[in-house]
Parts: structure tokens; sequence; C-alpha cells
């Protein structure tokens, strides 16, 4: 065959372009999108229209009840049926309302309790400041030392009588670190160094190595004999464990086992992974055991049977042995979730840790943890929103959170029967708090790019 066959511009196909097509129209107006996805054809625009009507009886129904039917002013149930018999009675939730929030706690105390969480909320703050330092050890702080701040404040007594020497010594850390934080936080937005580090020139010409740590130590322990001092002269009232309740309560219980959560699932997460067969199965039968029975079983377990492994002379009360229950549990269903994220970190990424010369504890905990962590937060959200809900099975052991405080309104002589009105107010009280734990995760996500 020639060549001159494949040369002849009679034989060879020329390309030729297509006309332009117009750009695509699309409707973005709220009427078009409506005709194009509700009522594009008659099945569809029949759902829509009974799916309107269901929904707008609903919603009447419910505001006819909740809001205009409704008694806010009131002295008793029978009151609110004689002046609306079809509306609900919030009266008792806010005659109640006190006893929700704290419990027993008595009234000319509870300015501690509002104390306690505001200190707890404050502590967190200076984390929003970047180049603040020591920025990582904040939240390691709060988990630390904050408890022992917190208890000295809802439990009250006086240094050395009631509040024990180590309680008393761990508060006055807790109350110095605070302050030294934020002295270090206001200087640092005004340009300046930190309090610890002004004492750093001073200090390098007798120590040579890891002076801003010494410095830090230096002032922290300054600061806590000055308040440790001050504690010794003041003495807040006792309040007993069994008087607190409400919501104050079910955030101690849910705080504590969401602080404590993670620390105890990564260690029976990676005991799970060891290859120490001690250590593998014994984690293993923990993690087995605990998540085999339900949440209520644990607590009766842990109030009837942890006190006959203990010596004779040594008593928990009630609320202690409930943490502890609580903290397994959530510790065991939490090591699942965690070991999940270490088996989905890549063999390289091992292989680079032991190529850096990091040993097993350096690898886990500054290589592989992070990212398994980072992984799992949906997961890791998910365990915390189930936790805090199931902390309301407490009350059926006698702890008077705000579950059990809400079935004590219909028991009150005032207001026997009163029961619809405070489940919907504790049901939306949840929501409330669970829809701002799941977008705090989906933020987290966001900022941290875990889908990438």
């Amino acid at each position: 065959m020639s060549a001159s066959k494949y040369t002849d511009n009679s034989v060879v196909k020329r390309f030729k372009a297509a006309p332009a097509r117009p750009p695509l129209k699309q409707n973005r107006g709220v009427f078009q999108v409506l005709r194009q996805r509700c009522f594009n054809n008659v099945g569809n625009s029949v759902l829509t229209l009974l799916i309107l009507l269901g929904g707008f009886y609903l919603i009447k129904g419910m505001l006819d009840w909740a809001v205009i039917n409704a008694v806010f002013v009131a002295d008793s149930r029978r009151q609110c049926m004689e002046i609306s018999p079809d509306g609900a009675c919030w009266a008792g939730i806010i005659s109640w309302f006190n006893g929700l929030i704290y419990g027993r706690y008595p009234l000319e105390e509870q300015w501690r309790v509002n104390a306690g969480f505001m200190i707890g909320v404050a502590w967190l703050l200076p984390l929003l400041s970047k180049g603040l330092p020591l920025r990582n050890f904040v939240l390691l702080s709060w988990i630390g030392l904050f408890p022992f701040l917190g208890g000295y404040l809802f439990l009250g007594g006086q240094f050395g009588q009631e509040l024990g020497l180590f309680h008393g010594l761990m508060t006055s850390l807790a109350l110095a670190y605070f302050v030294l934080n934020y002295l270090n936080w206001g200087l640092h937005k005004l340009g300046k160094k930190g309090l610890h580090e002004v004492f750093v020139p001073v200090l390098s010409q007798w120590i040579q190595r890891r002076v801003h740590l010494t410095s830090l130590l230096l002032v922290w322990g300054a600061l806590a004999i000055a308040i440790a001092f001050g504690l010794t002269q003041v003495s807040l009232p006792s309040v007993a464990i069994e008087r607190w309740g409400g919501l104050f309560l079910t955030f101690i219980i849910a705080g504590f086992a969401i602080t404590m959560a993670i620390p105890v699932g990564v260690v029976l997460a990676l005991g799970r992974r060891s290859k120490l067969p001690v250590i593998h199965w014994l984690c293993l039968v923990t993690i087995e055991l605990v998540r085999s029975v339900p949440l209520i079983t644990v607590l009766f377990m842990a109030v009837t049977l942890l006190p006959i492994f203990l010596p004779a002379d040594v008593e928990f009360n009630k609320l202690a042995q409930v943490l502890v229950a609580v903290c397994i549990f959530a510790g065991a269903y939490m090591a699942e979730n965690i070991r999940g994220g270490l088996q989905a970190i890549p063999a390289g990424q091992y292989e680079a840790a032991k190529t850096l010369g990091f040993g097993y504890w350096h690898t886990m905990l500054l290589v592989i943890l992070p990212q398994a962590l980072r992984m799992m937060i949906p997961n890791i959200m998910t365990s915390f929103i189930s936790l805090l809900k199931d902390t309301t099975l407490v009350s059926i052991i006698g702890l008077f959170d705000i579950m059990l405080m809400a079935r004590n309104i219909a028991n009150d002589k005032d207001w026997i029967g009163l029961h619809t009105e405070p489940l919907v107010m504790i049901s939306i009280l949840f929501f409330v708090i669970c829809y701002g734990m799941s977008q705090y995760s989906l933020n987290l996500e966001k900022r941290l790019k875990v889908d990438r």
C-alpha cells in the first residue's frame, strides 16, 4: 500500500468542531425548586400536601398545648386545671426549677455551684489564644487539677479538718495554676512575657538546663503557698454528697465520665493490642465483659458488689461508686473506637517512627494516637452523646439527678400527677445539649480536616 494514500487530503478525515451549546439554565428560586422537587408529578404533589397538612395540625396542636393554652402562673396543678384544662402546666416546672438545677443543695450555698462551673469554663478560655505559653497544658491541668478545686467548692469544709491535707494541697495548686494561667494570658495580650519568664534571666545564672520549667515551678509553688495560707483562714459550710442533685449532678457524672473515657479507652485499647499475654487477656476480658451487659447492670454491680471486695474500714459513697462504674463502662466502649482508629493507621507510619528512632511510647503518643483520635472524632462524639443520655439511669439507684427530681414533681402534694411537662422539659434540654455537642464535633472535624 503506497504512502500517498495516507497523505491524500480526500481520504484523511478532518475534525470539525460542533457548534457551542448555550449554558445550562439553573432555576435557583424557591418556587422553582419546590416545583421541581415537590410538585413535579401528581403523586409527589399529593404526598407533599398530605405532609404539609399533617405538619400543620401537629405544630398547631403543640403550640396550643405548650404556649397558647399553657399556664405559667399557678399555685397547684388543680389551679392549672381550673384555668386551662387543655394546656400545659408550666407553673409546676417554674416552682421546681431550683430543684431541677441544684437538687437538694442548700439555697444559700448554691453560689458555690455557680462559681465552680464558671471557673471550669473560664479555665478553658485561654485555649482560644494560639500564642499563649504552655497552651498545651491547659486541658491537661483542667483534667488533673480542676476536679479538686470543684470538689472543694461543692463539698466545702476547712483546710486540715473536713478538707484533707492532700485535697487541700491539690486545691491550692489548682487555684495557683488558674491564677498564673490568666496572668500569663493577660501579659501575652499586652505583648509582654509571661510572669514566670521574668525570672528566667536571674535563674539562668545558677541553672543551665530547663530554666523555663524551673521558673514556672517556682512561681507556681509560691502562688500555691500563698493560696494555701488563705484557705486556712476560710471555712465553707460542708454540704453532704447526698444533697447533690438535679442538672448539677448530671453534669458532674457526665463530665467526669467523658473526661476519663479517652484515657481509660486508650489504656484498654493499647492493652488489647499488646503482645504480652497477661495484659492482652486482662484488657480483652474487661472490654468484652463490660460491653456485654447494660449500663444499669454495671451500676447495680458497683453499688452492691464493689463494697464486698473492699476492706471493712473503707467506705465509698454512692456517687463515687457510680463514677467508677460509669468510667469503666465508657472506657470499654471508647477502647473499641480507639482500636478501630489504630487499625486504620497505615503500617508505614510505624516504620517511619522506627526510622526516626522512636520507641514504643514515643511512637504511640507522638505519631499513632493523634492520627487515630483525629480519624475517630465522629465515633468518639457519638459515644459522648450516648454517655450523657445514659447518665439518667443513675436515678434508678437513688441518685437525685435531673430525671429523679423531675419524677418527684408528680409526688409533690401541690403538683400530683404532673408527669408530661417535666419529661418534655428534660427532652428539650437534652436535645439542646446533644445538638450543641454534635455541632462542635462537626466544627472540630472541619478545623482538623478529618475528611482529607
